[in-house]
């Protein structure tokens, strides 16, 4: 298997998450250089479909050195090239290789906050472009061994993992990812129609207005691995609390325990066991990161376990997640902010969802 595995895992985000055709300029950003085995099977995939490359690759740690020595207005500062990136490109791959997860665990949690507020209308350009068709992106991982301590593994353990949850252990992954669409999309056809979900379980209680948001089955485009069914509710409609039992990481950063009470669309009081001032203080990042940009369930059963990386936590079959901050325009969301925090929740202890009444979730289990 690992003869392949780079040129299968190439195959699938150049040939079907992004679907690279001719004359295509393709960025592929690589956070450091853990991830060349990849890259460079994705820069000679994309050759072979006839687009053109380009390549950003992270060495490491220049985050954290940002963020301790920038000033102000450093902070705010979006240079022309990336700018123009994110206006030109058609088809982004990122790729995560992180040589240390907790780089950014001490950093100035204002100044973090701050350089989120100055780029967000990158990611609102690029969302964009994807509600319309004009560009298409994907994110994936590359296992290193800071990962692998992450979700206390040993490295060969985390790969296998990985190439697994990707199903890249069997001959035709992509099959197998068209396969989990077309049931997930039997459930969005079904949630399309319904006004109002209600998600019961521990410490948690909360009502989502749905009506007229379009729920997307999520199977190998955006992320990969995959696994979700989500929406964007309704901004001003969402009441109750939520409690999030599994731990909840973001850049570098993370908060146990967290529980949220949510009047009108918006996190009036927020706790957490472990990590309440990081927290708080991404909840504090903008204007709209209070707001609720999302509510997915996830499918991928394959993943069963925290990670510590949430391109895999948030997809654990049997568990749902909701994200505070932006929501996406494709699903008829207007939330806008620097930050996309997906909270995730264990269902299998009790948990369920009713759609407009009716039991449609228990214990992890889709039950229509």
């Amino acid at each position: 298997m690992q003869n392949n595995i780079w040129d299968k895992y190439a195959q699938v985000l150049v040939d079907y998450s992004t679907d690279v055709q001719k004359g295509d300029l393709v960025m592929i950003r690589a956070e450091s250089i853990e991830a060349k085995p990849l890259v460079k099977a994705l820069y000679k995939r994309v050759l072979e479909r006839g687009g053109n490359p380009i390549v950003r690759t992270g060495i490491g740690d220049l985050a954290e050195i940002f963020i301790k020595n920038a000033n102000d207005e450093q902070l705010s500062y979006i240079d022309p090239i990336t700018q123009l990136e994110y206006e030109v490109v058609d088809k982004y791959i990122s790729l995560g290789a992180p040589q240390n997860t907790k780089s950014m665990a001490r950093a100035d949690l204002t100044k973090v906050a701050k350089r989120g507020k100055a780029t967000k209308h990158l990611s609102e350009k690029l969302m964009k472009r994807s509600a319309e068709g004009t560009a298409k992106w994907v994110i994936a991982d590359v296992p290193t061994q800071a990962l692998a301590q992450e979700a206390k593994m040993s490295f060969d353990e985390y790969a296998e993992f990985l190439f697994k949850s990707c199903y890249l252990d069997i001959e035709n992954p992509v099959e197998k990812l068209k396969e989990l669409d077309k049931k997930q999309t039997e459930w969005a056809n079904y949630l399309n129609n319904v006004k109002e979900l209600h998600i019961t379980g521990e410490k948690t209680d909360i009502k989502f207005n749905v009506e007229g948001r379009k729920w997307i089955s999520c199977s190998g485009m955006n992320n990969y691995p995959d696994g979700e069914v989500f929406t964007s509710p309704v901004e001003n409609d969402i009441n109750g609390e939520i409690y999030f039992d599994y731990p909840q990481n973001y850049r570098g950063n993370s908060a146990q325990g967290v529980h949220l009470w949510i009047e009108n669309g918006q996190v009036v009081k927020a706790e957490a066991e472990q990590g309440e001032e990081f927290l708080n203080a991404m909840l504090n990042m903008d204007e709209g990161s209070r707001g609720i940009g999302e509510i997915a369930i996830g499918t991928n059963d394959e993943i069963q376990e925290i990670t510590g990386n949430i391109l895999f936590d948030e997809k654990i079959g049997g568990a749902i997640h909701m994200a505070v901050g932006a929501s996406y325009p494709e699903t008829g969301g207007k939330n806008v902010s620097g930050l996309h925090w997906d909270l995730i929740k264990n269902m299998k202890n009790g948990g369920k969802i009713y759609a407009d009444g009716k039991l449609i979730y228990e214990n992890g289990k889709m039950i229509i």
